[in-house]
């Protein structure tokens, strides 16, 4: 019972050391991860930007003093001053606090159509690479399909017939971002696809998922990461678009597209209006660039 005892303690002591030593791996990649993007001033900027957006967003309530859906006709048009840092729009609301909850409608739009793309754009990708033949090729021309359209006309074309409203814009968005996504999944597919440890595990008799969630997900996550941070961009551009035209969010609602196109006729004698809403569009999309482009350097193997 004693030697019994002994291995069951010696077993445990292996575990987790070799589940410490897992760890340790992984907190010392993270770390060399985040010593690579602080040595990258652009993507830390980027970076920075994102996480100021996030807190601005979750914090909306706190750090502005107005209500975003409120009218005042007094104060309609007011030019920027310290009681309205960003003016008032023509209805008297504060440009300021519409910005910051428009950031929430931004955000809400970019994680859900990046939630809904992710899967679908792996799933057609990795499907098509694994399997190959016949799957591949009707799996990939209706990836051409989709790709052979502008995404920003596709988008207006899917967001007119579902109708206006931020649900349907998602939809419209999602259905143009998810392509590029299965293509990259396909080629990274095609990369692992004839890989020793693959075969092997075929050989063991793992089906095709436990291969792909097991084998080929966690190397093919690097580069579809970086691809999705290099969507949000797009994200937000065809999202402000469809707000510009009156398809996506619909007023009341702080949207930083229709904030933009409600001050057009305003334009000579406001200029705030549609120039700090198109300001924020512009700082954002550039920020989820650059920090998409100091992931690819950090992700990239060959850069190691």
């Amino acid at each position: 019972m004693t030697i019994f005892g002994s291995l069951s303690n010696l077993h445990h002591w292996l575990i987790s050391e070799d589940f410490t030593s897992t760890r340790q791996a992984r907190l010392h990649s993270y770390y060399v991860g985040w010593l690579s993007l602080v040595a990258n001033p652009l993507a830390l900027l980027g970076l920075a930007i994102v996480v100021l957006l996030v807190v601005a967003a979750s914090l909306a309530p706190l750090i502005t003093a107005y209500n975003p859906f409120a009218q005042d006709l007094s104060l309609a048009l007011r030019a920027p001053s310290w009681q309205h840092w960003f003016g008032t729009d023509e209805f008297g609301r504060d440009v300021y606090t519409r910005l910051i909850y428009g950031a929430r409608t931004t955000l809400y739009i970019s994680i859900l159509v990046t939630v809904i793309v992710a899967p679908i754009g792996f799933v057609v990708g990795a499907t098509a690479g694994y399997l190959g033949g016949w799957v591949d090729t009707v799996l990939m021309r209706i990836t051409d399909i989709f790709l052979s359209f502008p995404s920003l006309v596709l988008a207006l074309a899917f967001s007119a017939s579902l109708g206006p409203g931020i649900e349907n814009a998602v939809i419209a968005i999602a259905l143009t971002v998810w392509p590029p996504v299965a293509r990259l999944a396909r080629a990274e597919t095609l990369t692992f696809r004839n890989a020793d440890f693959v075969i092997a595990a075929e050989l063991q008799g793992a089906g095709m998922l436990r291969i792909l969630r097991r084998h080929i997900v966690p190397l093919c996550a690097p580069s579809i990461i970086v691809r999705l941070t290099l969507n949000m961009s797009s994200i937000i551009l065809t999202a402000a678009g469809l707000g510009f035209l009156g398809l996506g969010a619909q007023p009341p609602m702080a949207e930083w597209g229709a904030m933009a196109a409600s001050g057009r006729q305003y334009l000579l004698d406001a200029w705030w209006l549609t120039t700090i809403p198109g300001i924020a569009i512009l700082t954002v999309s550039l920020a989820f660039n650059l920090l998409g482009d100091g992931l690819r350097d950090i992700l990239d193997p060959r850069n190691a």
